[in-house]
């Protein structure tokens, strides 16, 4: 007779602002855009950017300042080579993230990164660990609806091939949650400033989280929405 056997856990991590400290490269590179059209950058502007994949927080940087005659696209182009330039020169990892990464894989769990980062830029951050650190990696530019949409989630675990309720997704920003909660996660929102209401439990840094947070945090499985 065969016995059915739950699924691994599995911890999804997002990755700007989450795993590695990257909100001032963009920002700065942002800021560099808008300067160069004699604007300022604000930081109001910024926050609402937090999240958002480069295309989207393009358009939305269009739209504040109520530019019609530049190119979207090349715009784009300009802030992710900014950003790679900065990311060449070494990434910032955030306290606690690369020995969390490091005790979840020894302990048995599988792991995914879901970002909306393009994978040109995301792969330079892959380099600095190990090539078995992440069982899947989902991007930006992966054909997925963005986040606040739950594609990216629900892509990684089709890949995964696990059921929502084996996953914990971590996240810092509030879309990043939405995302993760609608694709059914259970969400651990880390963030040293506000909130996000929708996350079923909240840390202030990754360097106060251990594999046994995450062990309990399934083990009691809230209820989901």
């Amino acid at each position: 007779m065969s016995v059915a056997c739950s699924p691994a856990p599995v911890v999804l991590f997002d990755l700007d602002g989450t795993l590695i400290d990257s909100e001032p490269i963009w920002g700065a590179a942002n800021a560099s855009l808008v300067r160069s059209r004699r604007a300022e950058i604000t930081e109001a502007l910024l926050g609402n950017l937090s999240g958002l994949d480069s295309t989207l927080a393009m358009q939305y940087i269009h739209e504040y300042y109520g530019w019609v005659d530049y190119d979207i696209d090349g715009d784009v182009a300009f802030v992710q080579q900014q950003v790679h330039q900065a990311y060449t020169r070494g990434v910032h990892w955030l306290p606690g993230a690369r020995g969390i990464l490091a005790a979840v894989r020894a302990a048995g769990f599988r792991t995914g990164l879901v970002t909306s980062t393009y994978r040109e830029l995301v792969d330079i951050v892959l380099a600095e660990v190990s090539a078995e650190t992440f069982d899947v990696v989902v991007c930006g530019d992966d054909g997925h609806a963005p986040k606040p949409d739950p594609a990216p989630y629900l892509g990684a675990m089709a890949e995964l091939g696990v059921p929502a309720a084996s996953c914990v997704a971590v996240e810092d920003s509030g879309r990043g949650v939405a995302s993760a909660r609608a694709a059914g996660c259970l969400v651990l929102n880390v963030t040293s400033s506000t909130r996000s209401d929708l996350a079923h439990a909240w840390a202030r840094s990754l360097a106060e989280v251990d594999v046994d947070n995450f062990r309990r945090f399934l083990e009691a499985a809230p209820v989901r929405v």
